[in-house]
Parts: C-alpha cells; sequence; structure tokens
C-alpha cells in the first residue's frame, strides 16, 4: 500500500469496496452488481495531495464520496488519523469512517469536506454568497451572528474574493464561473478541514480562471496544511498539483508511485495510454495512436480476471485465467498491479 507509514497517515484505506445493485423486482433480491469501487488501498499523510486519475465511469468520484461519508462502502475499511485540536470540537486520535454515526458525524464534518465539480450546480442560486459559505458554520453552532460574518470575510479574502464585502451578498448569477469555483472552496475550508476531496474543481472553467483556481489551492494547502484527493482525469493538472497519483481503471488501482516518477517511467500499460493521448503543445509534432483496444467495459458483473484483459496490448494467457493482478512494489513507492510490467 503506497504512502506514508501507517501511523504517520492521515488518511488508510484498506480494501475500499463499493457495489450497486442492479434492480431484479419487487420481489427478488438483486443478482448482478455494478462493481464501481473494487478493493482499493492508499495512504495520504498531512498536507500531502494524491491525484486519482483516469476516464470517466471507472469510479473516481464514488471514492471521493466513500471518504466523506457521502455514501458507505460495501466492504473494506477508511481510517482517519486526526492530529490533537488546539481547540475543542474535533474529533482526534484514530477513528473509523464506519463507526461514525450522529452527532459524532456532524464533528466529523469539521474535518473532512468535499468540493464539488460543478460551481454552477453545487450552490443554492436564492442564496447570497454569506449564506452558503456561513451555513457550515451554522450547522456546527460555531460562534455568533458577527463571529460567522468576520470568518465569512476572512475566507473571502484568503480565496481572492476581494474586497470581501463587495461579494458577501452577491448571488451566484452575479458571479463567473471563477468566482462560482472560489466560494465553493471558501465554503469546504471554513471551518478548517484537515482533509478535502476536490472533484474535478476546474473541469468547468475557462483556462485563465483554472491556472488561478489550481494556485489557489496549492497555496492554501502549504499554508493551512490540509490534505487533498484531487479526482481529475487531466494528468497535466494532477502533475501540477499532486505529491502522488493513482491510475484508476474499472474501479481498481492499477498503478501509484511519485508524480514525476510515474510521468517519467510509468509500467502499467493504461497508464502508458493515458500518457500518450495527452496532448501535445507542438501542433506539428506527429504521435502514434494510443496502444489500446477497444472501449471501457462495463463494471457489471466483471470477470475475476485482470479489468483491462480486453483491451491490454500486452495480455497473456496468465491474465486471462489468473485473477486480477495484486498491486506490487516494483520499484521504491512505485505500485502496479499488472502481471507483465
Amino acid at each position: 500500500m503506497s504512502g506514508p507509514a501507517g501511523g504517520d497517515a492521515l488518511v488508510t484505506v484498506d480494501g475500499l469496496t463499493k457495489r450497486f445493485p442492479i434492480a431484479a423486482g419487487m420481489f427478488r433480491k438483486p443478482t448482478s452488481f455494478i462493481h464501481a469501487v473494487d478493493d482499493v488501498s492508499f495512504r495520504l499523510g498531512s498536507g500531502e495531495s494524491l491525484g486519482l486519475v483516469g476516464e470517466s465511469g471507472c469510479g473516481k468520484t464514488t471514492v471521493g464520496k466513500l471518504l466523506v461519508k457521502l455514501q458507505e462502502p460495501t466492504e473494506g475499511s477508511i481510517t482517519y488519523r486526526f492530529p490533537a485540536p488546539s481547540t475543542g470540537g474535533h474529533l482526534a486520535g484514530s477513528v473509523d469512517a464506519a463507526n461514525i454515526k450522529g452527532r459524532q458525524l456532524r464533528v466529523f464534518r469539521r474535518q473532512v469536506q468535499m468540493i464539488f465539480q460543478d460551481p454552477y450546480e453545487s450552490m443554492n442560486p436564492r442564496r447570497a454568497v454569506y449564506d452558503t459559505i456561513a451555513e457550515p458554520l451554522l450547522v456546527q453552532g460555531i460562534g455568533d451572528v458577527q463571529d460567522r460574518l468576520d470568518r465569512v470575510s476572512e475566507i473571502l479574502n484568503l480565496v481572492g474574493l476581494t474586497p470581501a464585502g463587495a461579494f458577501l451578498f452577491r448571488r451566484p448569477h452575479e458571479l463567473s464561473g471563477g468566482q462560482r469555483q472560489r466560494v465553493a472552496i471558501a465554503r469546504a475550508l471554513v471551518i478548517g478541514p484537515s482533509f478535502v476531496v476536490a472533484d474535478e474543481p476546474t473541469s468547468m472553467l475557462d483556462v485563465s480562471s483554472r491556472t488561478g483556481i489550481m494556485s489557489l489551492m496549492q497555496e492554501l494547502a502549504d499554508r493551512l496544511g490540509i490534505a487533498y484527493l484531487y479526482i481529475t482525469h487531466d494528468l497535466a493538472v494532477a502533475r501540477y498539483m499532486c505529491h502522488r497519483i493513482a491510475v484508476m481503471y474499472l474501479g481498481k488501482i492499477v498503478e501509484m508511485a511519485e508524480t514525476e516518477e510515474l510521468l517519467r517511467n510509468p509500467l502499467h500499460p493504461y497508464t502508458r495510454a493515458l500518457l500518450s493521448a495527452v496532448p501535445s503543445p507542438d501542433p506539428m509534432r506527429r504521435r502514434d495512436p494510443p496502444d489500446i483496444l477497444g472501449d471501457l467495459s462495463l463494471p457489471v458483473d466483471p470477470p475475476p480476471r485482470c479489468r483491462f484483459y480486453e483491451r491490454c496490448p500486452m495480455a497473456t494467457d496468465r491474465c486471462a485465467a489468473d485473477v486480477h493482478p495484486p498491486s506490487e512494489e516494483k520499484a521504491p513507492g512505485h505500485w502496479v498491479a499488472c502481471y507483465e510490467a
């Protein structure tokens, strides 16, 4: 399992699995399942960022929702090791996310937050910026009216919406896409979380806004020590934002390593195909098409063999006969799930 040693990890994910049943009828139990996430494991330290990359439908967003308890896992464990808080109202020590319920779940939300992909859909169009950002403070019972106003103004300045007074009572339709996403980031950070899942937070933005948001998130991570799980389909963004990259295919993590190591020395054929598909800034450069076969398979009751078997240019009889290859450390810190790598 790649990442910090167990005692130093903020988040430890072990064997995380999520299967969605396919309805079979009113009086029959489902016999088929969508294997959205299958035996995913990794560790993430405080202040570290892990990029989860892969094509649409591979299970990236489901992993993020499981980590913030918007969905419950079918199997596996998610353990958080929160530092001792400087103020009350936080969880501390080792916390098993599967057993968090009731009031403890509300406290858990203070330390684990999510930034959603679409800034146009994740904000209530009838609520002002102040109401949107202050809602977590209100739910958590933090401060009085003046304290919340001061905190919201502070976080608006922190995310670059200055002067804060000019934005407090604007509504979403009065903001640009980049400004909306800054509000979404402010809402996630206003209660001081330790861990944030960012689900493609720049994919809906134009290029200039995208650069600003990426720089902002890096700056906030360095300043506040926040750990990120950064979900993206863009390897260029992952290279800019993340210390490590995990490549996901059809519910499985097939390769994970330090960012530059993975980009310089990809070992899994799917990672190589992703890299070969990255656009080149040189319009005169001619490149061979990605060495990959067919389309993404359906994740409904997949066979136990390697998930990439049907599309793999390196597939052998062993790949067809054996179960999905385990993740093995092929080089220091470089984990690959492939028999032929």
